[in-house]
């Protein structure tokens, strides 16, 4: 009998071990956009086992975080960066640096990221994102969890072509052309080709863009045919598709072959905008980007003057097309294009986005369950029972003060704190 007590006792004790306990003074339901006072998020292991009104009562046992003082989410979500760089005027960097000093530069704008609020983070177009995302899964390096597009997908001459510019006998480097594909063919062998090195997601330049030697930044560069093949072939190995589009036919023709989502949408019209809704395709409006960029263009040098002038023509319009989409009714996720700006200011997009007239919950709503459901990702995005303890904390209302989503103080990913000021 004193044995099946003592049994009974370290079952008992055992249940309870590993339990942590946030008492929220402010707590954010992203789904119906309101704002709970006083409530408590139970923590099991990994993950959210239980959120109940008031501050209750813990065990012996419990670990408890006391964020009484301050506005809790769930961790927020960019569903477009760019890990393994940062914006640099010298553009012969790409020449110096190896494959090695890429992903050891990258592990420093991870765990800025993280630390930042953004536990989840959508890398659309690296040398080394999808290498990033399996260290960070293994423990190696801190960061946010990576769905990894690895080398996004371009056509000959076009955005992300990384032989624009050059003289005639580096544009012929294998490893320069390694993105560049043409014709139905060639398509779907590169998408196989990125299934088979791991991506989550397959991202595609569907026109021109900014920060190439390219003078056309919003033409459309991949045929209807080309396009049908990537998004139907990524279907075929369970791969959503992401756009990058500035240009309106590019814009459609990807739209209309079945893209998850666009990148940018810098000139976006009514019929694409009509195709968006018809399609139910998100918009990802990377607005921080396109001021970045602009404001980059004003400063002599910075950057060639091809790229200067595109810069300083998406840099006018680009909060003015997600205006123009958001009050249409498109489908919006939370994207800045980190990488093309520095590292850390993605909560700035919050503040183009309120400013453009998405209400601050709903901006939100944009980088937590919108985001999530982009992702198809059904284990984040909210905080409820049997989600994963993603969780951030600010300091004061965002709500009252979008500017606010700029002082993070607690970063929760994983049931891990990685942040508690």
């Amino acid at each position: 009998m004193k044995k099946l007590l003592l049994l009974c006792l370290l079952f008992s004790t055992a249940s309870f071990a590993q339990r942590t306990i946030i008492y929220c003074g402010q707590l954010i339901d992203v789904k119906q956009l309101t704002i709970q006072k006083e409530m408590s998020i139970i923590i099991e292991k990994n993950k959210i086992s239980d959120v109940q009104n008031g501050y209750i009562s813990p065990n012996a046992s419990d670990k408890i975080i006391d964020l009484k003082n301050k506005t809790v989410m769930p961790g927020l979500i960019d569903c477009h960066v760019h890990m393994d760089h940062e914006t640099n005027p010298d553009r012969t960097l790409r020449f110096s640096q190896n494959e090695a000093d890429v992903a050891l530069e990258a592990t420093r704008y991870c765990k800025i990221t993280l630390l930042s609020g953004f536990t989840t983070v959508r890398d659309l177009g690296g040398s080394v994102s999808i290498q990033l995302r399996n260290a960070i899964n293994k423990g190696n390096i801190i960061g946010p969890r990576i769905f990894a597009a690895g080398k996004a997908l371009t056509s000959t001459g076009g955005h992300g072509d990384a032989t624009n510019g050059l003289r005639n006998d580096l544009m012929h480097i294998p490893e320069l052309n390694s993105d560049v594909v043409n014709g139905v063919d060639e398509c779907i062998k590169m998408v196989r080709q990125r299934y088979k090195e791991g991506a989550d997601v397959i991202k595609i330049h569907a026109t021109g863009g900014v920060l190439s030697l390219e003078k056309d930044g919003a033409g459309a560069q991949f045929s209807d045919e080309e396009m049908r093949a990537i998004i139907s072939t990524a279907k075929d190995y369970g791969l959503k598709v992401a756009a990058h589009a500035h240009g309106a036919e590019g814009i459609k023709r990807a739209v209309r072959a079945g893209v998850a989502s666009i990148e940018h949408g810098t000139y976006v019209d009514d019929e694409a905008i009509a195709l968006m809704l018809k399609m139910g395709t998100y918009h990802v409006p990377t607005i921080i980007a396109g001021k970045s960029v602009a404001d980059s263009a004003k400063k002599p040098g910075y950057f060639p003057e091809i790229i200067a002038a595109k810069a300083t023509a998406v840099g006018s319009v680009i909060q003015n097309a997600f205006a123009k989409t958001y009050k249409a009714g498109v489908k919006i996720a939370f994207g800045t294009d980190a990488g093309v700006y520095a590292h850390g200011k993605n909560w700035m997009e919050f503040v183009y986005m309120n400013e453009a007239g998405m209400p601050a919950l709903e901006c939100i709503k944009a980088a937590t369950y919108s985001a999530a459901d982009l992702l198809g990702n059904t284990s984040i995005g909210t905080i409820e029972k049997g989600k994963l303890a993603d969780i951030v904390a600010v300091e004061g209302d965002p709500s009252k003060d979008i500017k606010v989503m700029g002082k993070v103080k607690f970063v929760m990913k994983d049931g891990v704190v990685y942040k508690n000021e």
